[in-house]
């Protein structure tokens, strides 16, 4: 593949998407529109990639701060050609082709790109355009060809006459250019237009008039496409993308029992012999292995499942779960956290920042934070690790075999040794031996009750 350039145009305002965010900032799938945009890019490996900025630029540059960017401003929004036309400065000595793509079209996929950028390369054109076809293409530019097949122009809506707006083909805003050829034609557009902008589609115009070969790779699905301007198109973006993620493992083997009620991340990856029920919603790069049933009414983020665990009603966010864990109902399962093989967490369970030891228990209405259980441990009801002073947090080590028994108390830092008997309601503040049994609570006292009156 020739060696390729990348303008992203990411500097309109959004108005219509009643913001304090820049529009491309808002998320599909859980990830910004312009971070699907950049993720599509990346099978092209490009030699330079641009990104043009203008509303709120400081949030979009903070947003991918570190990445291989380089950033231009549009102070004032005049058309696409003019947004292009301030990467000139960066991408003028380039020579190669440049694709240029919009930061609100999120649902763009990568081999799409890819077959794009072929086609322009092995066509030989001097610029060729992504378009595909609507039954109602109200309010896209519409894709004028010649009788030989070649692009003569793109008529925007508002400039369109009525025979031109029943044309279904539509531009997608999706162009790949010859440079540096391409600064010269940008030279070339006027604003002598109904928005008195600078339309990039007016260079496919220019480039017929210096009879260079301009084409039109028309796909299919045409919600590849589809921009995102409004809160209603951002649902819509969110649909298609769910969509797809469901069918993809789906086809791998995974059961969803109600795909209209369940959410999952295209990042996330679900073992064959796995069954989702609704209301689940799986964000960021989590992953479930095989066998497990997750749901109803689960919350998993950035977390690992693994093969033969139950979730059920329960949150998980940046932990650990390992093979053949029962969580839940009503468990809540904080960043930092390691279960390993077979524990169970039960209903009302908190744990935070803790290890949980293979076969062990905390079956319900326990918090466990910033604490290590060792192998087959049974944690009672109501018990919890006291692990904050009011200034730091301390931990608190429980070793195998041990029993807690319902409503105790462990003021960390402490440490509890192997196979020790914690009696109920007891509050611990000293380290137990290993092998003891440990009380710490006052004796019951039994008096006469006095009579009233």
């Amino acid at each position: 593949m020739k060696k390729i350039a990348v303008v992203i145009l990411a500097a309109g305002e959004g108005t219509r998407m009643k913001s304090d965010t820049p529009k491309v900032l808002h998320k599909v799938g859980g990830v910004p529109m312009l971070g699907r945009v950049l993720a599509a890019l990346e099978v092209l490996k490009p030699a330079k990639l641009c990104v043009v900025v203008g509303h709120h630029s400081e949030k979009v540059k903070k947003e991918f701060a570190g990445k291989n960017i380089v950033f231009v401003e549009q102070a004032r929004q005049l058309g696409s050609g003019h947004a292009l036309m301030q990467a000139a400065k960066t991408l003028k000595a380039f020579k190669g082709d440049v694709l240029v793509l919009c930061g609100d079209a999120p649902l763009i996929k990568a081999e799409t790109l890819r077959e794009f950028v072929s086609f322009h390369g092995a066509q030989g054109n001097e610029a060729s355009v992504l378009s595909s076809e609507l039954d109602n293409p109200f309010g896209y530019g519409r894709i004028l060809r010649h009788s030989s097949g070649q692009v003569a122009k793109i008529v925007e809506e508002k400039d369109a006459s009525l025979p031109v707006k029943r044309i279904r083909e539509i531009n997608s805003g999706i162009y790949c250019f010859k440079s540096p050829a391409l600064w010269k034609v940008l030279g070339k557009i006027k604003n002598n237009n109904a928005k008195k902008e600078y339309y990039l589609t007016d260079s496919i115009a220019i480039l017929n008039a210096l009879s260079r070969p301009v084409g039109a790779y028309k796909i299919r699905g045409v919600e590849e496409i589809l921009g995102v301007n409004s809160r209603v198109e951002l649902a819509k973006a969110e649909a298609v993308l769910r969509k797809r993620a469901l069918e993809k493992i789906m086809a791998e083997g995974v059961t969803v029992l109600d795909p209209a009620n369940t959410y999952i991340s295209p990042e996330t990856t679900v073992g064959r012999d796995s069954v989702i029920y609704p209301g689940t919603i799986v964000e960021g790069a989590s992953s479930i292995g095989a066998g497990s049933v997750i749901g109803p009414n689960a919350f998993i983020k950035n977390s690992k499942i693994g093969s033969f665990c139950e979730v059920r009603i329960s949150y998980i966010y940046d932990s650990e779960v390992s093979d053949g864990v029962k969580i839940g109902p009503f468990a809540h399962i904080r960043p930092g956290t390691l279960l390993k093989e077979n524990a169970r967490i039960g209903n009302f369970t908190e744990i935070k920042k803790s290890v949980v030891g293979r076969g062990t228990k905390v079956s319900h209405l326990a918090y466990i934070g910033d604490t290590e259980l060792g192998v087959d441990i049974n944690v009672g009801a109501g018990a919890i690790t006291c692990n904050y002073d009011g200034v730091n947090k301390h931990k608190t080590y429980i070793g195998d075999g041990s029993f807690v028994g319902s409503n105790v108390n462990l003021v960390a830092p402490v440490k509890i040794g192997k196979n020790v008997l914690i009696a109920a309601g007891s509050t611990i503040t000293e380290d137990v031996p290993a092998g003891t049994l440990a009380i710490a609570r006052t004796r019951q006292i039994i008096k006469p009750r006095k009579k009233r009156g």
